[in-house]
């Protein structure tokens, strides 16, 4: 049983993409186990399809738009340094709080666009084929992560599972459901490999939506909102390092192959940017670098 895991990262999730478009299109790996972790969730139903070129053109042309219902900040662009940095949206966030929200801004328009882009159809293919599809989430009423499968829900309810696991608290919506607050997937576990070796996987190929090793010092927080962000990435890093070291120990302990894909990179420190030029760039830079690295396996392994 081999498995496809995708973390959370974004933005990012268009290196990951690209990456699963060399494994399954030239490599020709077929996989019986689909788990993504926040953007991976956008992900993983359409890779399971195989309906690449759909998911690439409508994940490398999201904007900002796309997602948020109300944004909670604004973008600024430093043409000196060549960087972007988002700075707080007071009149957005008053309104929400005004509104009655829980949160800085509201993704809402995310939800719609997950319902546009997989059909009732091929919710339904999914679930009465072979594959596992299976997102996680963070359930802070309970405490825990959860890990929702295709098979154990109606085409909306599903939806909404892959709209939660993406919901990035507190900037983007808290979702109330089933009795429970859920927020992203990433909050609670960044990259799901013990979760694959749970259900069975022998074989992992992991996407991992950072570099194996520190290449960056953060920039200086400019405000609340900047530094509010910087937190949330240092503590996304820590759980991101501890899913890897926990999925290896129990991958050794089930005679599991992992097969992790870094970005060789930094990509972005601002994963909540989505830009079409630099997303259509990360997709094809995955696609390279996964061709390159099974290239250089194969040398090895002719040697």
């Amino acid at each position: 049983m081999r498995a496809l895991v995708i973390s959370g990262g974004g933005s990012k999730g268009a290196f990951a993409g690209g990456v699963a478009q060399y494994l399954i299109q030239e490599r020709g790996y077929h996989y019986d186990l689909f788990l993504g972790t926040s953007t991976g969730s956008l992900l993983i139903s359409h890779l399971a399809l195989k309906k690449i070129e759909k998911i690439k053109n409508v994940y490398t042309s999201v904007t900002q738009s796309s997602i948020f219902s109300n944004c909670p900040f604004v973008i600024k662009r430093k043409r000196k340094y060549g960087i972007e940095t988002i700075n707080i949206n007071h009149f957005n966030v008053l309104k929400n709080f005004l509104r009655g929200g829980k949160t800085f801004g509201e993704s809402y328009h995310l939800r719609n666009l997950i319902r546009e882009t997989i059909t009732e159809t091929e919710f339904q293919e999914l679930k009465n084929g072979p594959n596992d599809i299976v997102v996680t989430v963070s359930n802070l009423s309970l405490n825990q992560v959860e890990y929702k499968s295709i098979n154990d829900f109606n085409y909306d309810d599903f939806c909404d599972w892959i709209w939660i696991s993406c919901n990035y608290t507190p900037f983007m919506s808290l979702v109330r459901k089933e009795g429970c607050e859920y927020a992203d997937g990433g909050l609670g576990c960044m990259v799901p490999i013990e979760e694959a070796v749970k259900r069975g996987a022998k074989e992992i190929d992991a996407i991992v939506l950072e570099t194996e090793v520190t290449h960056l010092n953060r920039m200086p927080s400019k405000n609340a909102f900047s530094l509010l962000t910087n937190i949330f990435n240092f503590m996304l890093d820590r759980i991101e390092y501890q899913n890897i070291r926990i999925g290896k120990f129990a991958a050794s302990h089930s005679d599991v192959i992992i097969n992790l894909y870094y970005t060789p990179t930094v990509l972005t420190t601002n994963s909540l940017i989505f830009d079409k030029k630099k997303m259509t760039s990360w997709w094809q830079q995955g696609y390279d670098y996964c061709k390159f690295k099974n290239e250089e396996i194969n040398q090895i392994d002719f040697q």
